[in-house]
């Protein structure tokens, strides 16, 4: 079934009705069919559809973090460790939760593969245990990495930009070099937040689909 996103407006005096479209509302549209194809592939279409509204979610919030560090004088949260832990932690935290609500005991079968001899049962329950436990980790440490190397080196570029407009006027000149290579460097910013984000919802509906269905 195919949807399309408008923006309805109610005109009070007139008393209609009208649709207006907006470049927006298509981007909008383009990341809610992006996820939705996301969850759907690694979910399924009947639990995925549940679950959509939080990967979405999970998706925009990321992506909106991203992108608000890339507006001068303001603050990149997800570039900080503590933040992207913390929500990365939080996830974690539910879908354990839920893992037991559905399965019970029976969770516990993520850290034994099916058909495992109890001679590598010693060796794989361990190993299973520490990549799990580690999860969380490694999905806060990819996403505040990127941001922070990159927010880096615009910052860098730019005080060096900054620093050769204050001198004479030979330097005075070359500071348009610096300036000029923040504007590629800003476009893959962008491409690296929506990326991030991206790959952060993939995780999340990867761990999902371990919860529901104990793969």
């Amino acid at each position: 079934m195919l949807f399309s996103f408008n923006f309805f407006l109610f005109n009070l005096e007139k008393k209609s009705l009208s649709i207006i479209f907006n470049n927006w509302l298509n981007i909008f549209s383009s990341f809610y069919f992006l996820i939705l194809g996301l969850v759907i592939d690694n979910i399924g279409l009947k639990k995925g559809s549940f679950f959509f509204p939080l990967v979405f979610s999970v998706f925009m919030f990321v992506l909106g973090l991203n992108m608000i560090g890339l507006i001068p004088y303001s603050y990149t949260v997800t570039s900080h460790f503590i933040v992207t832990f913390t929500f990365s932690f939080s996830l974690f935290l539910g879908i354990n939760i839920l893992t037991m609500l559905i399965h019970g005991l029976n969770s516990f079968s993520l850290f034994l593969p099916g058909g495992t001899s109890i001679v590598l049962a010693f060796l794989l329950v361990p190993i299973e245990l520490i990549s799990y436990i580690f999860r969380p980790i490694s999905l806060s440490i990819r996403l505040f990495a990127n941001m922070m190397a990159g927010h880096t080196l615009l910052k860098v570029i730019a005080g060096f930009g900054l620093t050769l407009m204050t001198m004479n006027s030979f330097y005075f000149i070359l500071h348009y070099v610096p300036l000029l290579m923040l504007v590629p460097l800003l476009l893959l910013e962008v491409g690296v937040a929506l990326i991030q984000a991206f790959v952060f919802s993939i995780l999340i509906s990867m761990y999902l689909n371990d919860a529901i269905n104990l793969h």
